[in-house]
């Protein structure tokens, strides 16, 4: 288009649209904020939601932590594999763990003289924003290790719960324990009672569930004064399978006189054990030298009488159907148990099933023992004018009674120790 000025003609250009649309700024904004939002948003939503899994992560931690510890003080007490994660699963649960995979593993460092529990948990959760870059669950996991450390080693173990005076000493006996504790489950205020001006006890130290009431006599060499309060120590030997009763009713019943020769054979029992039974009890008279085997007491009494001469090794005396041990008068006494085989350590044995049952030694024998004497819901009683030495012997029983003149000198066994006053910390 031409227009003409004072007879100058000059040209007007018409305005471009795709010029205008190019210099116009208007909805820029709006444009950036779409495409911007979404990515602030989502980088919001994660982090709040690595806020999240954080948070959970602790939880889980503390979690493993303290179920580790509980599974380590059930393992302390001698529980198993099967109560261990029970325990731990109990614990972890309490403190708001989602059920997912939990292991539990035990480990025993024989050089450093402890034991590991170790307690590995994992959680599965469904994701929240960020489900949208993935689809896969959130896995977390946590791991804790306790461990079990320190301790004395006992020689006189009372595994009663309850009961008054579960080990108890008095009279005029004199007790000497080389190396090692006294335990007693106890939680009575008398759990380990001395009574009596004259009866003397020397040892590492005296640990009680309950309390402790002492004399002048009891010289400590481990610690300074009784450790009361103490958790329940395991009984060392309640794995150990009885013999079926069953499959001891099948076996013979033999006299003295089947044992009386050096070429007497045993009979064996359903399980492949060899085993000799005697029925409603044994008297040994006479030089008895024993194989190594197991010796069934079924009924009656063990006893030996006064100039009898009784020796082995590997041998366990199993008592059953309430039969006990009735040891009297003056007799030479060298046995040893076995340090193999499924009654390893075990020189006598008294049967769980016969609660009650007192087993004395008592009178003028001179004894040589190794091993220990079991009677789990039995008492033993140490009276008259008995003394033991020569051997490595533990004494676990429910009770325990030392009265009379009696003199026994020990030590903590070799084949299967006892420890009291262990801790438990975490170290992972």
């Amino acid at each position: 288009m031409h227009d003409t000025f004072d007879g100058k003609t000059s040209v007007r250009r018409l305005p471009n649209p795709s010029r205008r649309w190019l210099r116009d700024d208007r909805g820029a904004v709006a444009a950036i904020a779409a495409i911007a939002f979404p990515v602030l948003i989502g980088a919001m939503g994660l982090g709040a939601e690595t806020g999240f899994w954080y948070q959970k992560q602790r939880k889980l931690q503390h979690a493993a932590d303290v179920s580790a510890h509980a599974a380590a003080v059930r393992h302390r007490a001698g529980d198993g594999q099967t109560e261990l994660e029970s325990t731990a699963l109990r614990i972890a649960r309490a403190s708001g763990y989602s059920p997912g995979d939990l292991t539990v593993g035990t480990m025993a460092d024989a050089s450093a003289g402890s034991t590991k529990v170790t307690v590995q948990l994992s959680e599965s959760h469904e994701r929240m924003f960020s489900s949208v870059f993935s689809t896969d669950p959130v896995v977390l996991a946590a791991r804790a290790v306790a461990e079990i450390k320190g301790g004395s080693k006992a020689c006189v173990l009372a595994l009663s719960g309850s009961a008054p005076g579960a080990v108890t000493v008095t009279g005029s006996t004199e007790i000497n324990l080389s190396g090692c504790s006294v335990v007693s489950n106890s939680n009575a205020a008398d759990a380990f009672l001395m009574k009596g001006g004259s009866a003397l006890l020397s040892t590492d130290c005296v640990y009680t569930v309950g309390e402790a009431v002492i004399t002048t006599g009891l010289h400590l060499t481990g610690c300074s004064a009784p450790v009361e309060g103490v958790p329940p120590t395991a009984d060392p030997f309640a794995s150990v399978v009885e013999p079926d009763k069953l499959h001891v009713q099948q076996l013979p019943c033999r006299t003295l006189a089947h044992i009386s020769t050096s070429t007497y054979t045993f009979d064996r029992l359903a399980s492949g054990i060899d085993a000799i039974r005697f029925c409603g009890g044994l008297e040994i008279k006479g030089t008895i030298a024993l194989k190594p085997g197991l010796y069934v007491i079924d009924g009656g009494e063990l006893t030996i009488t006064a100039g009898a001469n009784l020796s082995g090794d590997g041998i366990t005396f199993y008592f059953t159907n309430s039969a006990a041990a009735k040891l009297l008068g003056n007799a030479d006494v060298d046995l040893s148990a076995p340090t193999s085989g499924p009654f390893s350590g075990l020189l006598f044995f008294g049967s769980r099933r016969d609660a009650g049952v007192v087993h004395q030694i008592t009178g003028n024998s001179q004894w040589s023992l190794d091993g220990n004497l079991y009677a789990p819901t039995g008492h033993i009683e140490f009276t008259g004018n008995t003394t033991v030495s020569g051997g490595c012997t533990q004494i676990v029983a429910d009770r325990i009674t030392f009265t009379g003149n009696s003199a026994l000198s020990t030590c903590a066994s070799p084949t299967k120790e006892i420890t009291v006053g262990r801790t438990v910390s975490l170290i992972e």
